[in-house]
């Protein structure tokens, strides 16, 4: 027999819906101001009141991959003119190009910025996650002492705000020989996502049923066959929804990347306010930098959605 739906349950269905499209509106704003910035001429990026129409242009593009100086003096009519288009686009707005002893533009340096996200970012989320899924699995089929007092310590180290810890880090990497370097981020940030992977971790595995490594051990399997082929494919889910929540710290991370980097392993979070323009702040280039920034993230998290959203909502696997 089909179930009627009351008038009132109806539009009670409505609202919620309508609540929930006015909140991911008022959520989506600063993204969507960011990608509609990228995309304006400088003059236009502030004014009072803000341009909401406008022509887009991928001038705040060239100049984020490019060095470039404000323009002093009369222009070169010969150079503007034997310019590309793009080139041209940068000296209409006051800018002109930096470039080495062959006459290449040099590039801004963006791109090895990025490059260093990714490679930080990847290997630090790889570590913490098979680290803490080791440990999470040992903490839940193995009983030792003071199994609560260590994973008390382990929570421990999540309880005090890093940026406490940046001076006496600094001083500690600056003698080892650790400042600017990628191995020195990729340690720091591998150590400061591990206690959250082990908690994660542990109860995923905790879901899985102790009755099927049982059953392989007894089919001849060692124990570390067991975990590899029966324990992680089911923890698969935790697995994701953890790597997509390290990801997003490490990607994000401001404050160490700011006092541990400056140019070799620096990574993208501090170098995108550096890029203030001459004169007053280019926000246009700010907000392109910051555009391409968001992109790895949200595909990542993309592609994870479904073990994210299953691992965050129930768990690996119910009994």
């Amino acid at each position: 027999m089909a179930i009627v739906q009351s008038g009132a349950s109806r539009w009670w269905n409505r609202g919620a819906i309508a609540l929930v499209l006015a909140l991911l509106f008022v959520m989506m704003i600063p993204l969507l101001w960011i990608g509609a910035t990228a995309f304006k001429a400088r003059s236009d990026a502030t004014t009072v009141p803000p341009t909401v129409f406008f022509k887009p242009e991928i001038t705040p593009f060239i100049k984020l991959f490019t060095s470039r100086v404000q323009q002093r003096g009369e222009m070169d009519k010969a150079a503007y003119e034997k310019a590309p288009w793009w080139e041209k686009q940068v000296m209409d707005g006051g800018d002109r190009f930096i470039r080495d002893e062959h006459g290449s533009i040099e590039s801004s340096g963006y791109v090895s910025r990025f490059l260093n996200s990714i490679v930080i970012a990847v290997t630090s989320t790889f570590l913490a996650v098979a680290l803490g899924t080791i440990t999470a699995y040992g903490f839940s089929r193995f009983k030792m002492p003071g199994e609560d007092d260590w994973l008390f310590f382990i929570l421990s180290t999540r309880m005090l705000p890093p940026v406490v810890v940046a001076i006496p880090m600094f001083l500690m990497y600056r003698a080892v020989g650790l400042v600017d370097t990628h191995i020195g981020l990729i340690i720091l940030y591998t150590a400061f996502n591990l206690s959250f992977s082990v908690w994660l971790m542990k109860g995923f595995i905790d879901e899985i049923p102790k009755e099927y490594e049982e059953a392989a051990l007894v089919d001849g399997y060692t124990r570390m066959e067991a975990f590899f082929k029966i324990v992680l494919p089911q923890a698969v889910t935790g697995i994701a929804a953890t790597s997509v929540f390290c990801f997003i710290t490490a990607w994000n991370e401001y404050a160490f990347a700011l006092m541990m980097t400056n140019k070799i392993a620096q990574t993208t979070p501090p170098y995108i306010p550096s890029q203030l323009g001459s004169g007053l702040t280019d926000w246009t280039v700010i907000a392109a930098g910051s555009l391409l920034f968001l992109i790895p993230v949200a595909l990542f998290t993309f592609f994870l959605r479904d073990h994210l959203l299953r691992g965050v909502t129930f768990g690996a696997i119910r009994r």
